[in-house]
């Protein structure tokens, strides 16, 4: 989400206060909460439908050929005909699908009408089949656009500083509950735009209360259907100890390890964007090859299914800690290794949100950790998930939220453990990210995608 600055070079600012006190604003307050109801069920209508057809082509359509179960072998053909719907809705559509996961969250205008089929469709198709990335890229991009659509086609003489906020308000009710929370998307958004001072809140009240509204239809959507809200749930957190001194070393040692590891994944994904760029339809498919080659040798070196390694990883986060006792630490050294790989292939050649893989593997990585003395369970996964998600990300603020607040009371215990990790790991990536060379693009405007 971006918002353009209010007032132009050279000029006065209008006073923010006034703003928000005009009628105008009113308005926009209105306007802001009814694009909140269709927006948000177009939102949950995307994430059901990712939902159905990952279970129908991992478990229905296996079964349907006379499969017992779901082969290990399988995430290769998948994966292969999924890169070449990626590849064909990027080269032959308008948008290019949107925006590069290896690129981050990167705050670039709402997609256009006509864009907005290329993002839809190269997210379906990646997310669908099981490529390791999120749907939260996809929904902020397709809620800004949305809203920047449905404003322009009720009236067309809408301010440009409206518009702006109006489509930040539908990326935020697009995304309202998939973090667990409408404030972890709207700390996201905010801090993936930069947005700050005292404009941070014109810009925040109306988006808050779309998520707040999208929350609700979410929620009246998930127990209507009976398929839930797809939000972000960690239930059944073990006991966290109170933060000592060996608790702070770990926490530096984790936040190294996540800097080192964050950037393990991001170099290798951005040189083959590059590559893929050049030759996309058969660079993608055969990334979709080495992603499912990956799975396959994730099932057949441990035993376990290759859904481990697939997916964002975001339903995946809370059966992990539950069922931590179950892995050795070999087996969880050996899950962080595919994941990094298979989520490093899918940031370079496919479409989706960076947030859930990140989070995944800093998880494992830290429940590995916690086989080691000094570190328990809880204080591992919550810095662990916060480390590498600051490495991944750069958002130091969401990186802290996202790995305590969803922890409930025992994240509130650990989370001076976290900010020490989250800090480490966001000064060091900082550190050892070179600047990034994005492809061009439009200006900067409205929505992130």
């Amino acid at each position: 989400m971006s918002a353009t600055p209010v007032g132009s070079p050279g000029t006065t600012p209008p006073d923010p206060f006034t703003l928000v006190r005009s009628r105008k604003y009113a308005v926009l307050l209105v306007l802001a909460a009814l694009l909140g109801i269709p927006i948000s069920a177009a939102a949950f209508g995307f994430l059901a439908l990712v939902s159905e057809l990952q279970s129908l082509t991992y478990t229905d359509l296996p079964r349907g050929l006379g499969f017992d179960g779901t082969p290990s072998w399988w995430p290769i053909p998948l994966l292969a005909l999924a890169g070449l719907l990626v590849a064909l809705s990027i080269r032959y559509l308008p948008g290019e699908g949107g925006h590069k996961p290896a690129e981050g969250l990167v705050a670039k205008g709402a997609p256009s009408a006509a864009e907005l089929p290329s993002v839809a469709l190269a997210a379906v198709a990646s997310l669908g089949a099981g490529v390791v990335l999120g749907p939260e890229a996809p929904l902020i991009a397709l809620g800004g656009g949305l809203a920047v659509l449905s404003i322009r086609a009720l009236k067309r003489d809408v301010q440009p500083n409206a518009i702006a906020v109006l489509g930040a308000a539908g990326s935020f009710a697009a995304v309202s509950t998939l973090l667990g929370s409408p404030l972890l998307g709207a700390f996201l958004l905010m801090e993936a735009a930069g947005i700050g001072g005292v404009m941070m809140g014109i810009v925040l009240v109306p988006g808050l209360l779309a998520a707040g509204v999208g929350a609700l239809i979410f929620t009246g959507l998930g127990s209507w259907t009976g398929l839930g809200t797809y939000s972000l749930v960690i239930a059944h957190v073990p006991h966290a100890g109170r933060p000592d001194v060996a608790g702070f070393g770990w926490a530096v040692a984790i936040g190294v390890a996540a800097a080192l590891l964050g950037a393990a994944i991001r170099r290798p994904a951005l040189l083959l964007q590059a590559h893929v760029d050049r030759r996309r339809i058969p660079l993608t498919v055969l990334t979709g090859v080495l992603v499912g080659v990956v799975a396959l040798v994730y099932a057949e070196w441990t035993g376990r299914a290759a859904s481990g390694v697939m997916y964002s990883g975001q339903s995946a986060l809370g059966p992990l800690l539950a069922g931590q006792a179950g892995y050795t630490a070999g087996t969880l050294v050996i899950l962080v290794v595919c994941k990094a790989l298979a989520y490093s292939l899918s940031l370079g050649a496919f479409r989706g949100g960076p947030v859930f893989p990140s989070m995944f593997v800093g998880a494992a990585g830290g429940l590995a950790m916690a086989h080691l003395p000094g570190l328990d369970v809880t204080s591992g996964f919550a810095m662990g998930v916060g480390a590498m998600c600051v490495a991944m990300l750069k958002l130091p603020m969401t990186a802290v939220l996202l790995a305590t607040l969803l922890l409930g009371t025992q994240g509130i215990t650990v989370m001076p453990l976290v900010i020490v990790a989250v800090v480490v790991s966001y000064v060091l990536s900082l550190r050892l990210t070179p600047a990034p060379v994005l492809s061009p693009g439009p200006a900067p405007g409205p929505g992130v995608h």
